[in-house]
């Protein structure tokens, strides 16, 4: 029996629910070492030799790292239907089709290093690398909800070069302050388990490193804020802009508050929420400084609303 073809707005709510479901599993990741239930399940990818559950439901931290494994069932589900939905859509689009099955190719790579991390008993490296590839997961998710709405073709500036430019640098940026931050936590105290290793390096020193990183980003988002009014830039490429703003600015509340407090589990669960927003909103910002235009070879020139929906709707 076939599947059933698909609309573009169909297949896009299909891409929007693998986007969901994969910041989830970052959220949920970060809440098993938070809670010391990096090693709650002591095989892979069984829980436990022989048994694929935990032999005992009051064992909180066996049943954590499970739960988080059944999120993994969740992921792949997600990722599963976005491939079938690209294969499905009407009209198919190879560019949609690629994105899809990139997928499927991060989950599988993040399965492998997560039964490595708990092999390798939460080695800090390889728990940095399982962050690191989540993002790398998150932005080819954002690339394909955003590109599920936008019409087929190329896509030009609809800003001048100086904004471009900022926005390439903001991104960069967020690489370096994402990056920083998975060395900060690999020296810091939530390894999630008393017994796992530590980078050996001096907390305060790699904190300073981060957030210096953190200042960058946050001024060129402000300078970019500021070049996309004086540009008069699209409704939509503003918006943008000012959301990854604010969010940078909780996002440094956060990360200043659990740090001058101890670094309490709570806030640091808030901390890689936000870096999972942060990180969707630079790579969305980026996205949406190019697009459809209404005059074909002419860059700046904003499209008509009315014909790039995808514009309006990011």
């Amino acid at each position: 029996m076939a599947l059933p073809r698909i609309t573009p707005s169909g297949y896009r709510r299909v891409t929007l629910f693998a986007l969901a479901a994969l910041g989830f599993i970052v959220v949920t990741g970060a809440a098993v070492r938070l809670t010391g239930s990096g090693l709650g399940c002591t095989d892979w990818p069984t829980c436990e030799q022989g048994r694929l559950a935990p032999s005992e439901i009051t064992d909180a931290p066996a049943m954590i790292e499970f739960a988080n494994r059944l999120v993994t069932g969740l992921v792949s589900v997600a990722v599963i239907l976005a491939v079938a939905g690209a294969l499905r859509r009407v009209p198919r689009r190879r560019d949609l089709v690629w994105l899809a099955a990139g997928l499927v190719a991060g989950v599988l790579a993040q399965i492998v290093l997560g039964g490595l991390v708990v092999l390798f008993e939460l080695s800090p490296r390889l728990v940095m690398g399982h962050f690191l590839l989540s993002m790398v997961i998150l932005w080819n998710a954002t690339v394909l909800h955003h590109r599920a709405a936008r019409p087929d073709g190329p896509a030009l500036p609809l800003v001048g070069p100086t904004a471009i430019g900022l926005g390439r640098l903001a991104a960069a940026a967020a690489a370096l302050v994402v990056f920083t931050g998975t060395v900060v936590t690999a020296a810091g105290p939530h390894a999630g388990d008393t017994q796992a290793a530590r980078l050996e390096l001096f907390v305060p020193d790699v904190a300073r490193v981060h957030g210096t990183s953190v200042v960058v980003l946050v001024s060129l988002t402000l300078a970019l804020v500021v070049v996309l009014g004086r540009e008069r830039a699209p409704a939509a490429v503003q918006r943008s802009a000012r959301v990854l703003l604010a969010v940078l600015l909780a996002q440094a509340a956060v990360g200043y508050t659990q740090y001058f407090t101890g670094v309490p589990v709570l806030l640091v669960g808030l901390h890689v929420l936000g870096a999972v927003s942060v990180w969707i909103a630079v790579v969305r910002l980026n996205l949406v400084l190019t697009g459809p235009t209404s005059t074909p070879g002419r860059a700046g020139v904003p499209a008509d609303p009315a014909e790039t929906p995808a514009l309006a709707a990011t």
